[in-house]
């Protein structure tokens, strides 16, 4: 054991030691990195990505773009990075939905995360909400309900930001646990959602607290109820899906970084040596967390553990709806 513990010590301190050498050797090549975006500009996901790339420039020694290339939730950008050289210019933020539940829901995405992705780094945790536009005057997920009964005649539309995601299976058994018929409207990302919320162009959307908490502090959108296993600390009066009798979604999504398959650790351990460095500025995790995110380090193979872990969930519970990929 104490060996092991030795070995493992001395691993740790040469890593240590290797990374300004690294930082250096990216610093001198002069490259640009690519931080690629599936989402529009001005949602929480791009907003996440502007954050990071401001201070990874700084720990890298290089210039971090952010390069967003929104549509068909997250699957260009995706197709982006599989196309990319495996030279360390090119990584993707994402969350979930694009690496867990596409692959699950489109019969052919363009990609397959296992093969065509490497996992680099994991930031941080969040839940999924659901939010009702100003113009209604629900305030609760029994409000809502109530209202589309009565001034719905049973019938309405919920926005999700993308096709076949997990804000569209959530309304999906939204509307079978309370008897009314709910469709889901898909977006091409969350901002445009939000902006039709915000016009009450439609009276409710799912979609992560990192794209509601401005609007709901605010008092723009009400977020009434969130996933996950217990409240969030940045909506505490907000009660959860299970507690509004939604149960099943407590697993929460994740973000992280890929690269294209066989980007080398050499190029990979200097940007996860970076972003762990990042996330632990006050600073910088005291904004992710005022979005609604749960900072927390991911090491290459805890992102990966937790992609696959994700992915079976989600997987058990698209078949049990019945949905057939498109």
């Amino acid at each position: 054991m104490k060996s092991l513990i030795r070995r493992r010590t001395l691993q740790w301190l040469g890593a240590i030691a290797c990374a300004p050498l690294a930082r250096s050797a990216l610093a001198q090549s002069g490259k640009t990195i690519r931080l690629l975006v599936g989402f529009p500009a001005g949602g929480g996901t791009d907003a996440i990505a502007r954050l990071l790339a401001d201070r990874l420039k700084d720990e890298l020694g290089v210039q971090v773009l952010v390069e967003n290339k929104p549509g068909a939730g997250g699957q260009l950008a995706a197709q982006a990075l599989k196309a990319a050289a495996p030279d360390g210019s090119t990584f993707f933020l994402t969350h979930d939905h694009t690496v867990s539940i596409l692959p699950l829901v489109v019969k052919t995405p363009g990609f397959d995360t296992a093969k065509d992705f490497m996992p680099v780094a994991g930031f941080a945790s969040f839940a999924n909400a659901l939010a009702i536009s100003s113009g209604t005057p629900a305030k609760s997920v029994a409000d809502y309900v109530a209202w589309v009964k009565n001034a719905g005649g049973g019938k309405g539309a919920i926005g999700v930001p993308a096709p076949a995601s997990v804000p569209e299976f959530l309304v999906k058994v939204l509307g079978e646990k309370f008897q009314i018929d709910l469709i889901a409207a898909p977006y091409r990302g969350s901002a445009p959602m939000i902006n039709d919320m915000l016009g009450n162009q439609i009276a409710a959307g799912i979609g992560s607290i990192p794209d509601f908490i401005e609007n709901h502090r605010s008092g723009k959108l009400r977020v009434v109820a969130v996933m996950g296993s217990s409240r969030q600390a940045t909506l505490p009066e907000v009660p959860t899906m299970g507690e509004v009798g939604l149960a099943g979604f407590e697993e929460l999504p994740f973000y992280g970084f890929f690269a294209p398959a066989g980007t080398s650790k050499a190029l990979l351990d200097p940007f996860s040596a970076a972003l762990a460095k990042v996330i632990a500025i006050p600073e910088v995790k005291e904004r992710l967390t005022a979005m609604g995110l749960s900072v927390g380090f991911m090491t290459q193979a805890q992102l990966a553990s937790r992609e696959r872990a994700y992915t079976a969930t989600w997987s058990r519970i698209i078949k049990a709806s019945g949905f057939q990929p498109q």
